[in-house]
């Protein structure tokens, strides 16, 4: 070859090495049970510098990133953002659903062939087996098997469906509050794990009192229930709603759940995790996956509007920011660290409208009584209806056969007939979901929330604002609507150049781009994109 071309080529080759950034050695993705996607903006004022508030200020920040379906509930959602793949692709349609074969229940990560491990005093009868779709996780470690993975939360749902079938995998156990695994992803805990038990290391963090962070003048939100030392600004007596004692918390694991301290304890193990496991200290790209499912505890117990969910965000926002010091430090290079932060859902208003009456509530069990009515004047007196579950009717459809009557049939009947009940917007029967193609509206929505072989026979979406009855439950997410939809999400570090995106964002997205920057290939259902922001 001419010298003058041998030249030219081997720059090119340094050029291109120059500019092709290496993938991060580490990356956290940090998912909130419930968090909307305004909340940041909302309460910043509040915040520290380094925390929420810098993770928007300079990382990419998707501004109108929402999930694509009805189903926004934690399962589906986790599913969706560990998978890169629509609910009626991955198969989450709830954390169980009934089995047309005998009518049982069938739960997500129910796993009698598994138990806790060696060390571990909670239950670990729980497995991955009936996830269909590969996860983020999956995929690195089939590209890699030297990358570490690591998954932890409070909850075993959340934990089991956000890392899949790779890695490590931890929850709290409701007992004791230690940490536990199951028998499907190791036979024991690691030795510093088994004496981070054995210190009762999370009671540090237990609360038996909540105060308010700051004065409450600073607050934005005012429904109180169990936070302390709030004020009336005229007459200064305390005002307290429900329950000072946390009595809704009678275990130690519930007084974790229901106040920040159950955030604080699973950062703490993540500083651990980080630690112990050398985790980003080779060039085997590592993971830890955190699900901060506190947030969604107390959305629902006290509202989004409450102090208490302001003041756990506040608490949180230190926490990370105490987090993320700890993270960088570990670095040379803050390329070398990528951080993911997004929410599993929103969350339904308390008050509709905001400020005024509670919101409406749906009784699903008179629905059912009334619906079986209906059918029984019409084919005879049954049993016809097996349960209610993720916001559909299930039929017996044994039953059915035998009465040699139309399932389809029926399933149509029942939609057009549960239009009536005050508080359902849309009702779609699963012979619809099969073989229509809903184009836009809520209709898609819902179909985008469908998987024929687990999904119910027909899947009902309330009216704006309304949610289910349940008992000491003031706000749930689930619905089509964008309050429950849109979630932050933001992508902090790993080489990237700090932007506010203002094109509409898929949760879908957010696996693909995450794989892209790691240089491994999407996991294997992911029809997610690759946002422009982070192409390499």
């Amino acid at each position: 070859m001419n010298p003058k071309y041998m030249i030219a080529a081997a720059i090119a080759i340094l050029s291109l090495a120059a500019t092709t950034a290496a993938p991060p050695r580490l990356t956290i993705n940090i998912v909130m049970g419930t968090m909307r996607a305004s909340d940041i903006e909302r309460y910043s004022a509040n915040m520290t510098d380094g925390g929420l508030r810098r993770l928007a200020a300079e990382g990419v920040v998707c501004r109108n990133a929402s999930y694509d379906y009805r189903s926004t509930t934690t399962p589906v959602s986790l599913a969706t953002l560990s998978t890169g793949a629509q609910p009626c692709v991955h198969g989450v349609i709830g954390d169980s659903w009934y089995d047309y074969a005998d009518n049982s229940i069938v739960g997500l990560i129910d796993d009698d062939k598994e138990q806790s491990v060696k060390y571990s005093t909670g239950s670990g009868s729980y497995s991955p087996r009936r996830l269909i779709a590969p996860t983020l996780g999956d995929a690195l470690a089939a590209e890699n098997e030297h990358s570490k993975i690591v998954t932890i939360a409070v909850d075993p749902l959340s934990a089991i469906i956000l890392a899949g079938k790779s890695g490590e995998v931890y929850w709290a156990e409701t007992v004791q509050t230690h940490w536990t695994t199951s028998s499907y992803y190791a036979d024991r805990l690691p030795a510093w794990l088994a004496q981070y038990n054995s210190q009762d290391t999370n009671s540090f963090y237990e609360l038996s009192r909540w105060s308010t962070l700051y004065d409450f003048d600073k607050y934005v939100n005012s429904q109180v229930s169990v936070i302390e030392g709030v004020y009336n600004t005229s007459s200064k007596q305390v005002r307290l709603v429900d329950d000072p004692d946390l009595k809704r918390a009678a275990t130690r694991i519930g007084r974790m759940r229901y106040t920040p301290a159950g955030n604080t304890m699973l950062l703490e193990l993540a500083t651990s995790m980080i630690t112990v496991g050398k985790m980003g200290q080779d060039d085997d790209p590592d993971i830890l996956n955190i699900c901060l499912d506190t947030s969604r505890y107390i959305a629902e117990a006290y509202g989004p509007e409450s102090v208490e969910y302001e003041d756990m965000l506040y608490r949180l926002d230190k926490d990370l920011d105490e987090f993320l010091r700890f993270v960088e430090a570990q670095f040379a290079d803050r390329s070398q660290l990528l951080i993911t932060f997004t929410a599993a859902h929103g969350t339904s208003p308390s008050y509709n409208p905001p400020g005024k009456q509670p919101a409406e509530r749906f009784n699903d069990r008179q629905m059912q009584v009334i619906i079986n009515a209906f059918l029984g004047a019409r084919y005879g007196s049954d049993d016809y209806i097996t349960g209610y579950r993720n916001n559909s009717l299930y039929l017996d459809h044994n039953l059915l056969f035998r009465k040699n009557i139309p399932l389809d049939k029926v399933q149509d009947e029942i939609a057009a007939f549960a239009l009536q009940f005050r508080g359902v917007a849309q009702a779609v029967s699963a012979q619809a979901m099969r073989n229509a193609s809903f184009g836009e509206g809520q209709n898609r929505l819902m179909q985008q929330s469908y998987y024929p072989s687990r999904s119910g026979d027909v899947a009902i979406n309330l009216m704006p604002g309304w949610i289910d009855e349940r008992d000491g439950v003031r706000s749930l997410a689930g619905s089509a609507y964008n309050y429950d939809r849109r979630v932050p999400m933001i992508l902090f570090g790993g080489g990237l150049e700090g932007c506010e995106v203002d094109s509409e964002v898929d949760m879908t997205d957010l696996a693909a781009s995450t794989a892209h920057i790691l240089g491994i290939d999407a996991p294997a259902a992911s029809g997610g994109r690759i946002l422009s922001e982070v192409r390499r």
